[in-house]
């Protein structure tokens, strides 16, 4: 569609503060990322509500330009997309127990197995329920979080030969440090995958379906990219880190706009907000923007942020609020009902997802993660 769209909130009732979605901008970010890494295919993650974008909305695009297939961390998150009429294939990356596999059998999501334990579980009840398990097998090469060691992958891979009720689909590691400028550690996590995917050479096997890539190696060791990759930050329009930027073509799709409440003129020497750490040097005009730490606009940011007011930056002044932050525009003008630009463009200036997190201290994952569900999505494309 080619408007802006709200799918559950009238246009009377929405916040001034909402978070605008292009999704057709992501549907290009996902066809970039796929012709830099063909043949390898493209599974988009979209974990944490789509990295704040919205889960289901994502995951319609993508379902209708053609994705092979979607990651998310948990059943749950799999579970809402089958309610919500998502049919394509879904991989819930995250570790799970026992008790949760007849779900994931019963909606047809596909399965993380990263012990042989679990495994046998995951036979088990695929046996009961009378159909096939769908699997990808997890090999922990050093991040140690979740899967087997990949000194101790064998018994994992064999067992997979015997189970019967199991059809193992993918076999996937993750790196701890793709996204540095100091690639050693990701190499020897490559190298260990390898050692590990011999196991199917040395047995005449076919090999299941390959993946290890996410955004730091699709942008820095195309010998990762395997059969699949798995794009995180990359995916929304952001660099996985200060070391590694997008150097692709893609493009953020996020624009979150407020609009000012309330405006007055601040004297030499009087505080604003709490702990009174700012205070202007002349005479000044302050804005009040109904955004804050409660919608995710992090505190951290104090002193350091800036938005966009009729194509100007400004800065915001004193401590961020939970629900409202301060602007300082000098002698400028701006009027209740003004919009303010928080991330994203208008006119020659822009806020990108790094600036944000850069201000905060913090990666650009977490900004796109903390932005909540009280801040209302509308949707482009």
């Amino acid at each position: 569609m080619a408007t802006l769209h709200e799918p559950t909130i009238a246009t009377d009732e929405l916040r001034p503060t909402h978070l605008e979605v292009d999704l057709a901008r992501l549907a290009e970010n996902y066809r970039v990322i796929a012709r830099h890494v063909a043949p390898a295919r493209v599974m988009p993650i979209l974990k944490a509500n789509a990295y704040g974008h919205g889960l289901v909305e994502v995951a319609r695009k993508l379902e209708a330009i053609g994705a092979p297939s979607i990651g998310v961390a948990y059943l749950e998150e799999g579970l809402h997309l089958r309610r919500q009429g998502i049919r394509m294939p879904v991989l819930v990356m995250g570790g799970l127990v026992g008790w949760q596999v007849p779900r994931f059998l019963e909606h047809d999501l596909t399965i993380t197995a990263s012990s042989v334990d679990k495994l046998r579980a995951i036979d088990e009840h695929a046996a009961v329920a009378g159909r096939p398990a769908k699997v990808h097998l997890k090999v922990d090469t050093g991040m140690e979080r979740i899967g087997v060691h990949w000194y101790s992958a064998e018994p994992l891979l064999e067992a997979s030969l015997r189970c019967r009720h199991v059809r193992v689909e993918g076999i996937f590691t993750h790196f701890a440090n793709a996204d540095g400028g100091d690639l050693a550690h990701a190499r020897l996590q490559l190298e260990r995958f390898q050692e590990v995917l011999a196991f199917y050479e040395r047995r005449s096997l076919p090999t299941p379906l390959r993946h290890a890539a996410n955004s730091g190696a699709i942008l820095q060791l195309p010998e990762s990219h395997f059969d699949l990759v798995r794009p995180g930050i990359l995916f929304y329009g952001a660099g996985p880190s200060p070391e590694t930027p997008a150097t692709l073509p893609v493009r953020q799709a996020l624009r979150w706009v407020t609009r000012v409440v309330y405006f007055k003129v601040v004297k030499p020497g009087n505080p604003v907000s709490y702990g009174s750490s700012w205070a202007p040097a002349e005479l000044t005009r302050v804005v009040t923007l109904p955004a804050g730490y409660g919608d995710g606009y992090m505190r951290a940011m104090s002193g350091k942020a800036e938005v966009i007011v009729h194509g100007k930056r400004y800065p915001v002044v004193g401590r961020i609020c939970m629900d409202q932050m301060m602007v300082s525009i000098g002698w400028d003008s701006a009027h209740n009902g003004d919009e303010a630009v928080l991330l994203g463009g208008e006119g020659d200036h822009a806020i990108t997802i790094e600036e944000l997190a850069s201000w905060a201290g913090t990666i650009p994952h977490e900004v796109l993660t903390s932005i909540n569900t009280r801040v209302p999505r509308v949707y482009r494309g």
